[in-house]
Formats: structure tokens, C-alpha cells, sequence
């Protein structure tokens, strides 16, 4: 008799309808915010709010808040998405000095992976379509770019400027812009685990760092000439998800990843413990090397990028407080230090309070205690 035959795809082969991993970006729905889910003004150069997103401002006399926020239900519907990444203005700056730049920016990590995607510097490098969500009040045309650090030199930069246009204002609009391939000249991605390529989304950009749009360039050039200045009015705002950047000139549907899968690859550049705010208990054995002093080592749960910088957030002895023989004693300083890429080392000092060779507990007690292991690019 004939039996009916059911074709199984592998879930990781192209084309199979899994998961691929064709996006260049990570967290592009800001799913992942372990730092903070609520508003924080931003910096230069910093990390604030939703993972692998970096704040990158200088020259500049306003300012701006990013935040991950969660959208109604019939946004989801239209963007496919539940978070989104609001970008506000708090404080305004008409005059746009030659040498501002305001943006918010992804490091993609070279290694062989984006190189073997990409292919720059040989006869069959790839185009990239970038595709994504976007709501915003300011109407007209905008100006991101992509650039990549080269081989020619060791620190060669070159950039492609492009723009795109914002036709409703307060309305979830898709955008898809195709960056061609560069000139064979301008060579491969640097290997290795520094960064490869970057994404701007640019707010604010000074006159000596435009280049036209649709041309890539060995200049500085954070966008084009056509970038609006995004702090004339703190009512000014960008809403954005579903950035998806991947190899070829067609754009595909958003590439879902499993939550626990985005958390890991985020955790390659910051991770921290509790990964999430808690307000249980979060403890960890130590021993006590003399009465003055306590170690503790735990291994990370993804390996980092590189050896990470490790930090104690929070107030001694309110958020983080050791346990020793029957009761709390008080911390003098507590510092993470000897990391490696799969484990860090926590140091305890106090005046006295513990007997050397005998074990204790260091607890995170409160919602704003963290131990946190950064290796960002």
C-alpha cells in the first residue's frame, strides 16, 4: 500500500524555514535591555538601556533619552513586534555645531563570520539590504549609514551614507535600503574579535562629518547632508524595531530568535548577575582567606568576547551584603577582578569580620545590586 511522505527541514539550513542567523544585528527588536527598561539620558560611548545599542554623542548642547518600550497590541500587529526602542528628545539644540554627532550605533563584531558573509576586498563581495519599523514625528528625509573597518591600514574606516524618507508623521512606516558592495580597493573587514562594521542611526551630525548619500567614502561620514537636526524640540521622538541587516538585495522577513538565544549572544558582551532585576535572594558561596578578606569565583554562563571589565553595582551593605557566622557583617569594598572570558573572581574586604579558612554567603538583595562583566565593543 502507499504511504504519504512528510518532508522534515533541518531547522538551521537555509531556506528551511528556521533560524539562520542572516541578520548582522543583534537585538534588533530590543528584546534584551538587562541594564534598564526604564528611560536613561545618553552618553558617549555608552550602554544604557537595550543590549548591543551604544550611545555615541559629542559636540553637542542637547540631550536624549533611550528607552525599551512595549507596543499595544494593535503595533504588534502592524510591525510584527512587541518592543520597540524610543529615542526622546529632552533637551534641545538649534545650533549644530560642524563637528556634532548624535547617534545611536551597533558594533558588529568582525571575526571570520562577517568577512566570510561579506566578502569585501574580493571580486564577489555582497550587497546588504537593511530593513526596518519606523514612527516618528519628523517628517522628510533622514540619513543613517554603515561603514567597516578596512584592511588597507589598521585603521581605515570607510563609510556609506544613505537616506531614506519618512512620508506620515506618528505612523509605523517599513524602510528598505539596499548598500552596495565596495570598491574592491577599500579591502576585507579586519578579522579577529574587534568590530568589523557599524550601523548609525544618526539624531544629530555636523556639516565636517557629511558626505552625499549613496556613495561610499574613505571620509568621515556619519551621514549626509540631507540629516535633520533631531533637537529642535523635546516633542521630538523616534520610535524604531525589526532592524534587520543581511546579505543580498532583497529584503526577508524579520529573523525571530528565541529569547533565551538573543540573551546569549548579548551575554558574549555583557552579562551580568542577576541577568534581570530581582529582588530575591542571589547568592553565592565564598571562603575566607584571613579575617580581612573572602574570595568567591563563578563561571559565566556564555563565554565572552574577550576577558571582560567586572563591576559591583549598587550600595555595599544595602544591595550587596555578606553572610558569615550567624549574621550579616559589613562589607568594606567588594570588587570583581582576575576575569577571564568564562569566569570572574569576586574579592571581599572587611575590618576583621571573618575567620580565615571558613565559608560564608555575598548576597544581591535588592533590585539595584548587580555584579556586571562587560567585554562591548
Amino acid at each position: 500500500h502507499n504511504m504519504s511522505q512528510t518532508k522534515v527541514e533541518a531547522p538551521f539550513v537555509e531556506g528551511g524555514g528556521g533560524i539562520n542567523f542572516k541578520n548582522l544585528i543583534i537585538n534588533g527588536n530590543f528584546e534584551v535591555a538587562q541594564r534598564s527598561t526604564s528611560a536613561v539620558t545618553a552618553g558617549n560611548g555608552t550602554f544604557t538601556t537595550v543590549d548591543r545599542w551604544k550611545t555615541f554623542t559629542g559636540n553637542l548642547g542637547g540631550a536624549y533619552t533611550t528607552q525599551q518600550k512595549t507596543n499595544s497590541l494593535a503595533d504588534q500587529a502592524t510591525t510584527g513586534q512587541e518592543n520597540y526602542l524610543e529615542i526622546k528628545c529632552t533637551s534641545t539644540d538649534s545650533s549644530v555645531h560642524s563637528q556634532a554627532y548624535s547617534m545611536i550605533r551597533q558594533h558588529v563584531e568582525a571575526s571570520s563570520y562577517l568577512q566570510s558573509k561579506l566578502r569585501y576586498g574580493t571580486s564577489d563581495a555582497q550587497k546588504l539590504t537593511l530593513s526596518f519599523w519606523i514612527k516618528t514625528n519628523l517628517t522628510g528625509t533622514h540619513s543613517m549609514s554603515w561603514y567597516y573597518n578596512g584592511s588597507t591600514d589598521g585603521n581605515t574606516t570607510y563609510y556609506y551614507p544613505f537616506n531614506f524618507t519618512v512620508s506620515s508623521a506618528n505612523t509605523w512606516e517599513k524602510k528598505i535600503i539596499t548598500i552596495p558592495a565596495p570598491p574592491t580597493s577599500y579591502g576585507s573587514i579586519n578579522a579577529g574579535n574587534a568590530t568589523g562594521g557599524l550601523l548609525n542611526i544618526n539624531l544629530q551630525i555636523g556639516s565636517d562629518y557629511q558626505d552625499p548619500a549613496g556613495s561610499w567614502t574613505g571620509n568621515v561620514a556619519y551621514a549626509s547632508e540631507d540629516v535633520p537636526n533631531f533637537f529642535t524640540s523635546t516633542d521630538n521622538n523616534i520610535l524604531i524595531t525589526a532592524i534587520q541587516l543581511e546579505v543580498g538585495d532583497d529584503a526577508s522577513d524579520f529573523e525571530y530568535i528565541p529569547f533565551d538565544v538573543q540573551l546569549a549572544r548579548c551575554q558574549r558582551y555583557y552579562q551580568q548577575v542577576p541577568h534581570t532585576a530581582s529582588g530575591s535572594y542571589q547568592g553565592t558561596p565564598f571562603w575566607n582567606l584571613n579575617a580581612n578578606s573572602a574570595i568567591t569565583r563563578f563561571p559565566l554562563p556564555v563565554t565572552m568576547r574577550t576577558n571582560p571589565t567586572g563591576g559591583v553595582s549598587g550600595t555595599l551593605n544595602t544591595d550587596v551584603k555578606a553572610y558569615f557566622n550567624g549574621g550579616y557583617q559589613t562589607l568594606t569594598a567588594c570588587s570583581v577582578s582576575d576575569t577571564t572570558d568564562d569566569s570572574v573572581r569576586i574579592d571581599l574586604t572587611t575590618s576583621g569580620a571573618f575567620t580565615a579558612n571558613e565559608a560564608g554567603g555575598i548576597y544581591i538583595v535588592t533590585t539595584s545590586g548587580r555584579f556586571t562583566m562587560d567585554a562591548e565593543l
